[in-house]
């Protein structure tokens, strides 16, 4: 019997990250889960069947987060693949700094330093999965929200140039831009305007799917991929007005 695969959820207390982190537990896989409340830790874990270890922590002090993280990688004895939902974004029409400071500490700075210690351990080891989750909205900007795609942009960006980096070596390192439209979280509760709203559940079985072949981009639904091209390609002077 092959040995269970030992997976992590980074940003897996509600939404997304915890039905990503159910649908691994779900395929028999072994789930680490951090995000910064415990409380809501062990509400996840307590719904799944199989192993589940926890680990609270917040990413956007990214020196004690990596070490957290790098604790939890070796409590589990190993870790072949790592799914970072560390994220936040909140409507800021006001341009207030705090809430574009926090989403740009959390997206950027938290997400990188997650990504490194991911990569790093699959570069020691010789092979590995790694999965970020960015956006369909990463494409463009957002103005009643600049921070929230201009960091969505980073993370895939920066996931390119880590799939990019394992090619050079030639390793089995496959690294997975996520990228969502609307999925029914708490980050888009009362929001308007959400057309194709999808479940965390089912947003959760595509991503999983998405990862377990190495899928380099992996629209959330699929159907957002034509969604996906028409904002990359449509002329300024039309996204303007829209």
């Amino acid at each position: 019997m092959s040995e269970k695969k030992k997976v992590v959820i980074i940003g897996a207390s509600q939404g997304i990250g915890a039905a990503v982190a159910d649908e691994f537990s779900r395929r028999g896989c072994v789930v680490g889960i951090t995000a910064r409340n415990s409380n809501n830790l062990e509400t996840v874990r307590s719904c799944m069947s199989g192993e589940c270890h926890t680990r609270a922590f917040d990413a956007s002090a990214p020196e004690s987060a990596m070490a957290e993280f790098e604790a939890l990688i070796a409590e589990m004895g190993g870790m072949d693949i790592a799914v970072i939902n560390a994220g936040t974004g909140r409507p800021n029409r006001d341009l207030d700094w705090e809430p574009e400071k926090e989403t740009i500490d959390i997206n950027v700075t938290g997400f990188a330093a997650m990504c490194n210690v991911a990569y790093k351990h699959f570069l020691k080891q010789g092979y590995g999965k790694l999965a970020g989750v960015s956006s369909v909205i990463a494409l463009r900007g957002e103005p009643g929200n600049p921070a929230y795609p201009a960091t969505k942009a980073f993370a895939s960006v920066y996931l390119e140039s880590l799939r990019l980096n394992a090619r050079k070596r030639k390793l089995p390192i496959f690294v997975t831009d996520i990228r969502p439209g609307f999925v029914d979280t708490p980050l888009t509760e009362g929001q308007k305007g959400m057309f194709w709203l999808c479940s965390s559940r089912i947003a959760a079985t595509h991503i999983v799917d998405a990862v377990a072949r190495g899928k380099s981009i992996a629209y959330i639904p699929p159907k957002w991929r034509a969604v996906g091209i028409a904002l990359r390609h449509m002329p300024d002077f039309l996204y303007s007005k829209m």
